[in-house]
């Protein structure tokens, strides 16, 4: 019984024109999947809205260091971030972020040779710099 209807219904010039419509509409799908870069949809942050962040991390991190105390972050960035076109690749476009050029951490613990190195490390570590990029003091 459901056999026959089933037939019925493949037969069916309705089934027929919806089978190859959506058909048609999933290999225009594939197509353009191909051929249109999506990644300019997705959000990508400011130089300001990243450096903020990035602030925000770094202060976390070192508020939670043992002896800091009070802390201030004060961070300087070497570009605004940018797009970068590629060729011969997959993607169309790779962007790159902002790096950071200097980093000043003003906290209650900025004079205990023990907090300033464990501070160094963490930021040192944390974003990728040398420690001659960064600089400790006491909160005064």
């Amino acid at each position: 019984m459901w056999k026959k209807k089933y037939s019925e219904l493949v037969r069916s010039k309705k089934f027929l024109r919806a089978a190859v419509t959506i058909g048609a509409a999933a290999i225009v799908m594939i197509l353009l999947s191909s051929t249109v870069d999506l990644s300019v949809f997705r959000h990508q942050p400011s130089a300001e809205e990243y450096s903020a962040q990035l602030k925000e991390q770094l202060l976390d991190i070192v508020s939670q260091i043992d002896g800091v105390g009070e802390v201030k972050v004060f961070l300087t960035m070497d570009n605004s971030g940018e797009n970068v076109y590629l060729t011969n690749s997959d993607t169309k476009t790779k962007s790159i972020e902002p790096t950071v050029r200097g980093v000043v951490i003003v906290c209650d613990g900025g004079d205990d040779p023990v907090v300033i190195d464990r501070v160094m490390g963490a930021v040192t570590r944390s974003l990728s710099v040398s420690s001659d990029r960064v600089y400790i003091t006491k909160l005064g």
